[in-house]
């Protein structure tokens, strides 16, 4: 009788924590830098998530070791939904990369929704003389070990991108690894690094503009906000397909109705006309998951991604 009741009384808890959810602000922890892609599809999100509970809803970046840093901050947060992350593909290899992480990837935090998927693009400055990938790729051949290129940091979904590339066309070039995608894309344009690939969100504008030169997207169909650009796989290298994603993560043990409620919202949120246009405008896709596709979907990642990193020997110093 006792084991009922406290059954009893503990399920009674959990509906009145989601009854009650939220009755504070809620924090959402970016592992990178501002105007990264993770941080750019966040923001809105978390806009929408704060007209719907009528609390704050405040974004804080923590950037730092392929966004390790903002994931331990997340897996040591209480489990009651009012610390959240916001993560992207990268997330489910920095256990390869790294030789001890703060947390266990896959059971120190759990789903929550996915919000996003968009293709990564590879990208030259004007300056540099080519004007396809094979063009790069032949000149990456004709200097090995010379040219680099530069990324969001090691583990990073550009990380993973382009070591893909590199692998699938067999090339010898240096990675430079930066905070953040802003940076990778200012070194770039500079002529510091030679190529870079990077979440399409985040060189929208440069490509437009003209101040850098798109030479394929790492999906295996084109952008609708660029069908000029050709896919990897058009591009002669079918097995550098990528596809870049963000999500929601929550501490392992928050309770399940309340992981329902903010997937609730945040799904709701992704099907409005206004955040289905500003996503497609940064050449985004909704993905609409419920919390135990999600954690699914991250399993299969960690499995299939995990394995490409371990194929290119990349380790974090």
């Amino acid at each position: 009788m006792k084991l009922l009741t406290a059954a009893l009384l503990t399920c009674a808890s959990f509906a009145v924590t989601a009854q009650s959810f939220p009755s504070k602000p809620i924090r959402v922890i970016v592992p990178f830098t501002p105007g990264s892609a993770t941080d750019t599809m966040a923001r809105p999100v978390a806009d929408k998530l704060q007209t719907a509970f009528g609390q704050p809803v405040i974004v804080e970046n923590r950037p730092g070791a392929g966004g390790t840093i903002g994931i331990a901050a997340l897996a040591k947060s209480p489990a009651d939904g009012y610390t959240l992350a916001v993560v992207s593909t990268g997330h489910v290899v920095n256990p390869v990369l790294y030789a001890s992480l703060p947390y266990d990837t896959l059971k120190d935090v759990s789903g929550v929704s996915p919000i996003a998927g968009q293709p990564c693009v590879l990208v030259v400055s004007q300056q540099l003389g080519v004007k396809t990938v094979k063009e790069l790729v032949a000149m990456a051949k004709a200097k090995p070990g010379q040219l680099n290129y530069a990324t969001a940091g090691v583990g990073s979904a550009a990380h993973i991108c382009a070591e893909k590339f590199r692998m699938a066309a067999a090339i010898d070039a240096v990675h430079v690894p930066l905070k953040g995608s802003p940076e990778s894309l200012t070194e770039t344009m500079g002529g510091r690094t030679h190529y870079t690939w990077t979440p399409l969100s985040t060189a929208v504008g440069q490509i437009k503009e003209g101040r850098l030169l798109a030479l394929a997207v790492s999906t295996g169909k084109r952008s609708p906000q660029f069908p000029q650009i050709p896919t990897i796989a058009e591009a002669g290298f079918p097995k550098a397909e990528f596809n870049f994603w963000v999500g929601v993560l929550a501490p392992a043990g928050t309770p399940r109705d309340v992981l329902n409620k903010l997937n609730a919202e945040i799904q709701k949120a992704l099907a409005a006309p206004d955040m289905k246009e500003r996503l497609a405008n940064l050449g985004n896709e909704p993905m609409f998951m419920s919390p135990d596709e999600f954690d699914s979907f991250l399993k299969q990642e960690y499995s299939i991604l995990g394995d490409v990193m371990r194929a290119s020997g990349v380790k974090a110093q």
